[in-house]
């Protein structure tokens, strides 16, 4: 019995076995034929071409309706390695144009796994990409001469304007982590990369169509499969209209020549920018066609780094751009009233120094703006953190909080990607520096002026004058207006209000009006334009100090809110003041008055980046 019984189990365990083989052979047969596309490409690709038909890429506009990107047509050659015969090397040489060491490197590159993963001899292949409408007409009618080979039409972008390529963007052929991402590419497709081409990409590409073709036993093309019926037609991507002025982003880009630095313009009632210019640029045109990889490296190595917007990206310290979000939390908080008056001795003076331009002593806040006195801020930032009763640690919080409500300390949320948070430190970060040791406003005072350890992206200080602007309230900064067929995310239609009364910000906004008609920002004073303004001349550890200028026009219903940052220019009244007037200037009135020409001048001709120090080659 104890035999038999050991016979029966092992028929069991063999039973068993036999079943486990059969179903993994089930499995791998499933995914063979249902799961993998690559088994399943092979198959069809003996008797079906599903040729690919690509959609035209949405167009941009400007806000005045000025087209900025368009699509011309272009030609990739392709080929299905398998159905691939003897053809005539030299005659394809010739029609494209390149040499024979030139055809073969691109051949191993194409059959490089490495370098185009997911390679298949039995799916299309690129080749080579963009070919000029020239060479296209020489190769179409020598095709008949290349047995596998065939051309696929696309469209690439051209640019109206040589302007905007921060905002604008490209488009560069898509990798393995993109295909991995987004089952909706392929290998040698495009995508969006920097700019509203990449942030805007799921709008802008539209939906690529098929055209189903039958082949012969040879693979050559015999016709449509059932008349067409089962191709599907491209759908044309959705067109964006910019909030951007595009001549006012071209004038800004030419104010901004041979300097490095950003300029941010917003219309306040919609968070609408009207100009995104960072310096250096580039043409984008640069980054299309055959040559897009060697102008992109070129662009890489630049010292200047044109690559870097600086207008949502660089982190600075924005000076006495930084005062009037002070006034508004020392008002708010019962701090200070217009009133109040401190006293300015060439500076704060109270067991440490902090200087200051000669003006009358005391004085009040907006006379402080006005003259954009140091020591007035300083006081009230003392008075506020060493409140008695309270612990500075516990003051700062809430002086943060302020801070982060105006739309510092964190990204704003531009629809642009990249963008920088700057830095607004909190309690922790100086419990740290000061290794636990007690800490009052004193030893943190130089945050008061926008210097220390604050810094500020330009598009955060031009989005808080626009808060000025509107007395009390921004929506968050998108360069996208409307697109065509759809909607804008509701963030870019909300408003934001920090909790500071709407009365502060006009005691702000007055203290603005007089800097410009008799203070700091008087080249911002124009004739029939009511312009408020503040400076700022931000301290560089690394060179020169930098120029600074916020303002906005005109003083009752606005319609513009500027920020001007110029690296290692010196005063703010130096480069910030003039170009943010004309900038201001041009999009209020289209043109520069006669009677400051001369300021244009010389701002179009001026060059810091000698005196910088940094050196292009």
């Amino acid at each position: 019995m104890g035999k038999d019984y050991k016979l029966e189990k092992r028929k069991y365990v063999i039973g068993g076995f036999v079943l486990l083989i059969v179903l993994i052979y089930i499995i791998r047969l499933f995914n063979l034929q249902v799961s993998e596309d690559k088994y399943k490409e092979n198959a069809e690709s003996n008797a079906f071409f599903r040729k690919v038909i690509y959609p035209a890429r949405g167009l941009v506009y400007d806000r005045n309706d000025r087209l900025v990107v368009f699509n011309q047509p272009a030609y990739d050659v392709m080929l299905i390695p398998k159905d691939v015969g003897e053809f005539d090397t030299l005659m394809l040489c010739n029609s494209l144009d390149i040499t024979k060491e030139q055809l073969l490197e691109r051949w191993a590159d194409m059959k490089d796994t490495r370098k185009n993963p997911g390679y298949s001899a039995y799916t299309p292949q690129k080749l080579i990409s963009h070919l000029s409408q020239k060479d296209y007409g020489k190769l179409q009618e020598k095709l008949y001469l290349l047995p596998g080979f065939f051309i696929q039409k696309r469209t690439v972008r051209e640019y109206a304007y040589k302007c905007a390529s921060n905002v604008l963007g490209n488009i560069r052929e898509v990798n393995a982590d993109d295909i991995e991402r987004d089952r909706y590419y392929r290998r040698g497709d495009y995508t969006g990369d920097l700019g509203i081409e990449k942030s805007y990409e799921a709008a802008l590409r539209g939906h690529k169509g098929v055209e189903i073709l039958m082949k012969d036993a040879l693979g050559r093309i015999k016709g449509k499969y059932e008349n067409g019926e089962l191709d599907e037609s491209p759908v044309a991507g959705h067109n964006l209209k910019l909030g951007l002025d595009i001549e006012l982003q071209q004038y800004g880009e030419q104010l901004m020549a041979n300097k490095i630095g950003a300029i941010v313009a917003i219309e306040p009632s919609t968070g609408e920018i009207l100009a995104l210019v960072t310096s250096p640029n580039y043409d984008p045109s640069l980054l299309v066609g055959r040559e897009r990889g060697k102008n992109y490296s070129m662009l890489v190595k630049d010292p200047l780094k044109p690559l870097y917007d600086r207008s949502i990206q660089g982190a600075y310290p924005p000076g006495s751009t930084f005062k009037p979000t002070q006034g508004l939390i020392f008002l708010q908080e019962g701090v200070i009233t217009t009133s109040t008056m401190y006293p300015c001795y060439r500076g704060y003076v109270n067991g440490l120094r902090v200087g200051c331009h000669g003006h009358g002593s005391p004085i009040a806040l907006k006379p402080a703006l006005q003259t954009s006195c140091n020591a007035y801020f300083c006081w009230g930032f003392k008075n506020m953190i060493d409140k008695r009763g309270t612990k500075p640690a516990k003051q700062f919080d809430k002086w943060k909080n302020y801070m982060v409500e105006m739309g510092y300390g964190y990204k704003l949320g531009v629809d642009l990607p990249a963008e920088s948070r700057g830095f607004i430190p909190n309690t922790e970060f100086y419990s740290k520096s000061f290794r636990g040791a007690n800490w009052t406003a004193n030893s943190i005072i130089s945050i008061s002026i926008g210097q220390g350890e604050v810094l500020a992206t330009p598009l955060q200080i031009a989005n808080l004058c626009a808060t000025i602007a509107n007395r009390g309230w921004f929506i968050t900064p998108h360069v996208v207006k409307e697109i065509a067929d759809s909607t804008i995310d509701k963030k870019y239609q909300e408003r934001h209000a920090p909790h500071i009364k709407k009365q502060y910000y006009e005691d702000v906004a007055e203290g603005m009006r007089m800097a410009v008609t008799g203070g700091t920002c008087r080249i911002a004073n124009l004739p029939d334009v009511e312009v408020c303004g503040k400076t700022g001349t931000a301290q560089n550890p690394h060179g020169r100090d930098h120029s600074v200028f916020m303002g906005f026009a005109p003083y009752h219903n606005p319609k513009i809110a500027v920020t001007v940052y110029v690296e290692n220019a010196g005063f703010g009244a130096t480069y910030g003041v003039p170009i943010g007037s004309l900038i201001i200037e041009k999009y209020l009135k289209g043109e520069i008055s006669p009677s400051r020409k001369h300021i244009e001048e010389r701002m179009l001709n001026s060059n810091t980046i000698i005196s910088s120090g940094v050196k292009k080659h």
